[in-house]
């Protein structure tokens, strides 16, 4: 979901600001509702370890530039069941941005088009979360369809959004489309395996669960869900 440098033209980067600021504000808001739930040091540990996840995701695990975008594996639903909207969204927008700063500095300049591409999809998933899953089920305890539905709600978004970028810096020209058409094609791919690494996910959490009720792993896996943190 890297989307290519140029493919929204510097007059037109004015939305992403506006997009970015709006998403960056609103995780802001929802800080103070995840101190009173999580706690100061809980909170700290999930953003560190959403962070870290994220930079060895977009660094580590395969990716490449197809069409208008990077297809890459985010596991952000994974992450927001593990760890919280808040944590996974500021962890997402860490991780991007620390890769900018000492991996691909020219990532910088689609910066806010990027991170709007990955909250906005969260945030979205956060309020599929709430209806369809009530907030004292730990992580270990979802069912497997609850979890490919966000898998699947976060996954449309993120190409929906790729899709809304590049028409909206390229228009609707035959090489715009077919550039649009290859990175759809290609992140199908994704779209296909990343909500099967999300279940492989869950069923180790359950697996560990019944296995061992006092390691540090289950007290992991018994994070409670915050809905919209």
């Amino acid at each position: 979901m890297h989307i290519e440098v140029g493919v929204v033209e510097s007059a037109k980067m004015v939305l992403s600001y506006g997009t970015a600021i709006a998403a960056l504000a609103y995780t802001g808001s929802q800080i103070f509702t995840a101190l009173k739930e999580q706690g100061l040091f809980s909170l700290i540990a999930r953003i560190f370890i959403a962070s870290l996840a994220v930079l060895i995701f977009f660094e580590v695990l395969p990716h490449k530039p197809v069409g208008v975008s990077e297809v890459h594996f985010i596991l952000g639903s994974t992450l927001f069941l593990l760890f919280g909207a808040v944590p996974t969204a500021i962890g997402l927008a860490t991780g991007l941005l620390v890769q900018g700063l000492f991996f691909a500095p020219f990532d910088l300049l689609n910066y806010t088009v990027n991170v709007t591409t990955l909250l906005a999809p969260l945030f979205a998933m956060a309020i599929i979360a709430k209806r369809i899953i009530p907030s004292n089920v730990a992580y270990k305890d979802l069912a497997y369809s609850q979890v490919l539905k966000l898998s699947l709600v976060f996954q449309g978004g993120i190409v929906s959004w790729v899709v809304f970028w590049a028409l909206y810096g390229q228009g609707f020209g035959v090489e715009n489309l077919v550039a649009v058409g290859s990175f759809g094609a290609a992140y199908m791919l994704v779209v296909l395996l990343e909500p099967l690494v999300d279940l492989a996910v869950l069923a180790s959490a359950k697996s560990i669960g019944r296995s061992n009720r006092n390691s540090i792993v289950n007290s992991m896996v018994d994070l409670r869900l915050h809905h919209t943190t």
